[in-house]
């Protein structure tokens, strides 16, 4: 499900769920803290790449597997999705996410944990969690407004509207845009770079400019994870979820 390769310094960590476009269930957000802790353990590996199989990235958390949660288990599967993905962006090597498709939801989310993103002219991008009666609940209402800005923030995740490849370049959320067959090559072109250099100061020079980002974002997180668990007490969310999961109409929001 989440497969991890090494091409000489370099590790190429792959979701792989085709059939559920990388939808990050509880076992793939496990496997993913998993294969983050064999890449911290690997000294071998300077420069970690991630992407996913098929046409998605990741398409978003499981909604199949959230739709029925309460508030409290809301809650803890936020935390573990957080977890998870704090393991990526915690790692002391460079992360370059290689955003092959649709990065929605959990998937953008675990975009922004990389510190370099590439995308392939396919790439989409957004935070759809409204629409189905949720916050974003995997680090995406710290880690976007940390990324472009506040207000563009804000318009994304409050719209829920997903975006193309070249917006997502002109916002500064993706660093480089390719053609769909150049986007692996381009991303262990970029590695191999990186890898090239000293290892220690490459390491150091990712910490000192993580320290100024990841200020107070440890407990901006806990907050975010009580607002969406939060979400999972109201009609609203069973209501969309529902409809989502049995691809019926999706009814009129109520505030309930």
């Amino acid at each position: 499900m989440i497969k991890l390769e090494k091409q000489g310094h370099i590790g190429i960590l792959t979701v792989s769920r085709p059939e559920a476009l990388n939808a990050l269930n509880s076992e793939a957000l496990t496997e993913l803290a998993a294969r983050a802790a064999e890449v911290r353990a690997d000294e071998d590996i300077r420069v970690l790449i991630v992407t996913g199989e098929g046409k998605a990235f990741v398409a978003g958390a499981d909604i199949a597997e959230m739709k029925d949660l309460d508030a409290e288990a809301g809650r803890a599967f936020g935390l573990k999705g957080q977890a998870a993905l704090s393991a990526i962006e915690a790692l002391p090597i460079p992360v370059i996410a290689a955003v092959n498709g649709f990065a929605l939801g959990g998937g953008c989310e675990l975009s922004l944990c990389a510190d370099i993103r590439i995308a392939s002219e396919k790439a989409k991008f957004g935070q759809p969690e409204v629409g189905l009666g949720i916050t974003p609940g995997f680090g995406g209402t710290q880690r976007l407004p940390r990324v472009i800005g506040l207000s563009k923030a804000m318009e994304l995740i409050l719209t829920g509207r997903m975006i193309r490849a070249d917006e997502a370049l002109a916002l500064g959320l993706v660093d480089r845009v390719t053609a769909p067959e150049e986007l692996m090559a381009e991303a262990v072109k970029l590695a191999e770079t990186i890898a090239a250099n000293a290892p220690v100061a490459v390491r150091n020079s990712k910490a000192a400019v993580r320290r100024f980002t990841g200020a107070a974002l440890q407990s901006d997180l806990e907050t975010e994870a009580e607002l969406f668990g939060a979400c999972f007490a109201t009609e609203d969310q069973k209501a969309a979820m529902g409809a989502f999961v049995s691809k019926a109409e999706k009814p009129g929001f109520t505030g309930r």
